[in-house]
């Protein structure tokens, strides 16, 4: 039995219809919503022959007939085929980023945000963890009493700030003098050289002990916070919008899978294409075998995210897919300014 152009076409038909619906399709919805050419009783034939190669599934025997991981998968590598050489820009995408923010966590931040309100899926960004990363610049800014605002920036656009204790003999000109002098000596190295570096200092009576101490905390902490993948999510409960999921054991199965980082950082990796699909059983978990996961890679400070969407396997993938391609476009572009 052969896939032929005909085949192809009603399969496509039914897989839009269902997208939209959710509801199985019959013969009588295709002849009504598109222009096949041919009579019902042939669309039925046909649909017969796409449920015995394994594209169509049928729930109940009077009911029409649903897509099955194997028409989806199908559907998306030829919609990906037809998108290869497309240059999508949306407008819509572009009003999130038109205040360029200029910090690594905003940009993730706002493109999570877009992923979501544009594909009503739930969306996930994976930072993979910095262990390298270096200081670009310190700022101490006075404050009211013996304290200063402590800033940090990395490399990579990464910002940080705490309140520290300061001698109330440091004014304003002592602690841009100390800053110069810390930037210039720490700039460029790990934040974990810093930290030795720093002790260092501290034992040869360096500048004001309690500067040095609390830019060597916040160096630490930072350090820590670096060498682990950061997840950013935005959208969860959107997944209960979808009739697939009303059913109170199965949305609380995929709630729970976003609970556990492990899990959803293996879930949302990326492989080494721009854009990767996984169907249902592709995923390989069992609990997930009704979803997909769609995953597009941005570049950042010499590494590789990953920002995708996971929802149900009935996911409207061109306009997910034109979406994330968009927008992880503009992640790379933003964090190569930010550098």
């Amino acid at each position: 039995m052969v896939l032929d152009e005909r085949k192809l076409r009603i399969l496509s038909a039914i897989i839009d219809d269902y997208i939209e619906t959710a509801a199985p399709i019959g013969s009588r919805t295709i002849t009504r919503r598109h222009d096949i050419g041919v009579s019902p009783a042939t669309i039925r034939n046909e649909m017969s022959d796409l449920t015995e190669l394994g594209y169509l599934e049928q729930p109940h025997v009077s009911a029409g007939r649903v897509p099955s991981g194997k028409a989806y998968r199908l559907y998306v590598d030829r919609l990906m085929a037809a998108m290869e050489d497309e240059d999508p820009t949306d407008e819509e995408v572009s009003s999130y980023f038109d205040e360029k923010a200029l910090q690594m966590e905003d940009i993730v931040k706002t493109a999570v945000q877009a992923v979501s309100n544009l594909t009503h899926l739930t969306a996930v960004a994976i930072l993979p963890g910095q262990p390298a990363m270096r200081i670009a610049t310190l700022q101490l800014v006075p404050m009211p009493g013996d304290s200063a605002l402590l800033v940090i920036v990395t490399d990579s656009g990464i910002v940080r700030d705490t309140v520290i204790h300061v001698s109330r003999q440091l004014d304003m000109d002592a602690l841009y003098a100390i800053s110069r002098m810390l930037t210039e000596n720490l700039a460029g190295h790990t934040l974990r050289d810093v930290q030795v570096m720093l002790d260092a200092y501290a034992a040869r009576g360096g500048a004001d002990q309690r500067v040095l101490m609390g830019v060597r905390d916040l160096a630490a902490q930072m350090a820590k916070q670096a060498s682990e993948d950061s997840i950013a999510m935005e959208g969860a409960h959107n997944i209960l919008n979808y009739p697939e999921f009303s059913d109170l054991e199965k949305a609380r199965a995929f709630l729970s899978t976003l609970e556990i980082r492990d899990q959803l950082i293996s879930l949302m990796c990326a492989g080494e294409q721009p854009i990767s699909v996984r169907i249902g059983d592709e995923l390989g978990r069992p609990d997930m075998a009704d979803c997909s996961v769609v995953n597009a890679c941005f570049n950042y400070g010499g590494c590789r995210g990953s920002l995708g969407v996971i929802g149900p396997m009935r996911m409207p993938y061109a306009q997910v897919i034109r979406t994330l391609y968009t927008i992880s476009r503009r992640m790379t572009n933003l964090f190569a300014e930010v550098r």
